[in-house]
């Protein structure tokens, strides 16, 4: 299966939306996230207006079995230091039915190297609810440092949950 990621597009939207809104998917974003049609369009439409401070992505696959690529996920970034470099990355989910593949991790590699490299960010952060222990997996398979816990930070689902906070400097890929 090929992978690949790209800039979301305003065709996009619909996809976006639905991913966001799916019930193996809503409960493990941000609370605050953007779900309704016009936020997601406007995400999209800031990302291809501030190509470097601000993006939206799809994740794409072809499983070879003749479909073409197909949108499977997608992901997020958004300048939080220009001085320093930092970008802070939110917004990773896959679509279920494309999920136990690894895809995330392949997709998340790609954009990371994009983000330190393309882009030349010096560090990318990211924060995962303390419940998500996939995620958290997730992101330690690909190299995050797990650098801290924010203690029962966010409302989410009734309840008061960690915020575990990770790091990875554009020092990690170059080891």
């Amino acid at each position: 299966m090929s992978v690949r990621i790209r800039r979301a597009r305003p065709e996009d939207v619909d996809f976006l939306v639905a991913l966001a809104g799916h019930e193996e998917v809503e409960p493990y974003l941000a609370g605050g996230r953007a779900r309704d049609w016009a936020s997601i369009a406007a995400a999209v439409d800031r990302s291809l207006d501030e190509p470097d401070d601000y993006g939206r992505f799809v994740i794409e696959v072809d499983d070879g079995a003749g479909a073409g690529w197909q949108l499977a996920g997608s992901m997020a970034f958004e300048l939080t230091n220009r001085r320093s470099r930092i970008a802070h990355l939110h917004g990773l989910a896959v679509h279920p039915d494309f999920r136990g593949r690894r895809l995330a991790d392949e997709a998340a590699r790609i954009f990371d190297r994009h983000l330190l490299f393309d882009l030349d960010y010096h560090r990318l952060e990211l924060e995962i609810y303390g419940f998500n222990e996939r995620a958290m997996r997730h992101a330690e398979r690909i190299g995050f440092v797990r650098e801290g816990v924010r203690r029962r930070a966010y409302r989410r689902h009734g309840d008061w949950v960690d915020g575990v906070l990770y790091g990875l400097l554009r020092e990690d890929l170059e080891r």
